[in-house]
């Protein structure tokens, strides 16, 4: 059986004085409802009431029920209002009354929180956008002492790198710039006042970096190559010229499709995120938030939120933003055959060969 208070308690630690609030987005006229969204309102309602038991336990506060209107965007920016035990408030104000959030919600809000986290020292999130009741019996019950290492081992390694390059088993292959860019671990531990990065995924379990950018005047990134992906039983082809994508080659609906994100705002083609994901009760199931944690993931879009130059004033309008991630792990049609971090000084460091990584479990 799974154990939320387990969970929340070996996450959070959440200590005495502190306000803990849980909050949803809600479907509108815009954005309608689906079934797994009904079940993680009632999920979360249900999380709620376990962080207030546990709460009481420890002497921390817990909010009633945080909800708000979706915003129809993944990362785009939070609405101005909520509503809190029926009352509508300000819904920036009531998070930052709050040390501890966490979102259960169609659309992913880390970029919005992570702006938050930025402005008072006091407060860290976990996101969970599209979580689902199944991921309690999968990536949610995971030995996150070893997601927390295997996450370390690939961070530490990380350290210094200028390129990571990358073979997909269609034979493909692109040069990640890693310079002048410091990784991150997602690794699923956010006590009180944890040092660096206060925003966390849940399902956690994956180290990550945003390529350079070539925000550096006379410096462009070496980030280039192609990247193949497969949706739908179709292959499309992502060229990719310094740290954009400049071009999707394919003649069937998914690369016409991505011709058209692309064109509809430009800011759309920043290569925003390069990650392993390392959760390894992690299961494919077309549910992003899972699927990149059960192996190496990219993303194009949005990045000031991952420590990147890339945020909302870059796009055309706020309802154009995007951070969408494209996933390779087990499960998925293209797999990653090869990943070599290069760093001056050191020998090639190999962290995945022949479609696996090279660690071992603990």
């Amino acid at each position: 059986m799974f154990d939320t208070a387990k969970l929340l308690t070996d996450v959070f630690d959440p200590q005495p004085g502190e306000r803990a609030v849980v909050m949803v987005d809600l479907p509108t006229s815009a954005v309608p409802d689906n079934p797994q969204w009904q079940q993680r309102r009632a999920m979360a309602a249900e999380w709620r009431d376990v962080l207030e038991q546990l709460g009481r336990q420890r002497g921390f506060e817990v909010l009633p029920l945080l909800t708000f209107p979706a915003t129809g965007g993944n990362n785009a920016d939070l609405p101005a209002r909520g509503t809190l035990d029926g009352q509508n408030v300000e819904l920036l104000t009531t998070l930052l009354s709050a040390t501890l959030v966490i979102a259960l919600t169609e659309f992913s809000a880390t970029a919005p929180l992570a702006h938050l986290a930025d402005r008072k020292r006091d407060f860290r999130a976990a996101s969970m956008p599209g979580v689902a009741r199944s991921m309690e019996q999968t990536a949610l019950a995971a030995d996150y002492t070893e997601v927390a290492r295997r996450c370390r081992l690939i961070f530490d390694r990380m350290q210094g790198a200028e390129l990571c390059d990358v073979t997909f088993s269609t034979g493909h292959r692109c040069w990640f710039d890693l310079r002048f860019r410091t990784p991150e671990m997602d690794d699923g531990f956010l006590p009180r006042f944890k040092p660096g990065d206060r925003i966390i995924n849940l399902p956690s379990g994956e180290t990550f970096v945003v390529p350079y950018e070539g925000e550096r005047q006379g410096v462009p990134s070496w980030t280039a190559g192609t990247i193949p992906v497969s949706e739908e039983g179709e292959t499309a082809l992502f060229r990719i010229h310094a740290n954009r994508v400049v071009e999707v080659e394919g003649s069937g609906p998914v690369a016409g499709r991505y011709r058209a994100l692309f064109a509809e705002d430009p800011a759309r083609a920043n290569i925003a995120e390069l990650a392993f994901g390392v959760n390894d009760k992690a299961r494919v199931s077309g549910i992003v938030l899972e699927d990149e944690k059960a192996g190496f993931h990219w993303a194009f879009g949005r990045s000031d939120h991952l420590g990147g130059v890339t945020g909302v004033d870059c796009f055309r309008s706020a309802s154009t933003v995007v951070h969408q991630d494209i996933v390779y792990a087990r499960g998925n049609p293209i797999r990653v055959e090869r990943a070599t971090l290069r760093t001056p000084g050191r020998a090639d460091d190999d962290i995945i060969v022949g479609g696996k990584y090279r660690f071992q479990p603990g």
